[in-house]
């Protein structure tokens, strides 16, 4: 794997922010700013299953190209 930390964060809460542009709940959603300080808290590996990739139907690599 050749992502940080970093990049993954990044691309993760450009997927919360896509996700939540249209229906986004104030009272049951985090902010793309909370999003991402639950992120840092994590580690690489938790971060890569976040992203809830799988190597033979979407690789992280897909999921990269297309978020980070």
């Amino acid at each position: 794997m050749d992502y940080t930390k970093a990049q993954l964060i990044d691309a993760l809460v450009a997927e919360w922010e896509y996700l939540c542009h249209d229906d986004f709940d104030p009272d049951e959603d985090q902010t793309p700013e909370e999003y991402r300080e639950d992120l840092i808290e994590m580690t690489i590996e938790q971060l890569v299953e976040e992203t809830g990739t799988d190597p033979e139907f979407y690789s992280l690599n897909q999921y990269m190209e297309y978020w980070g």
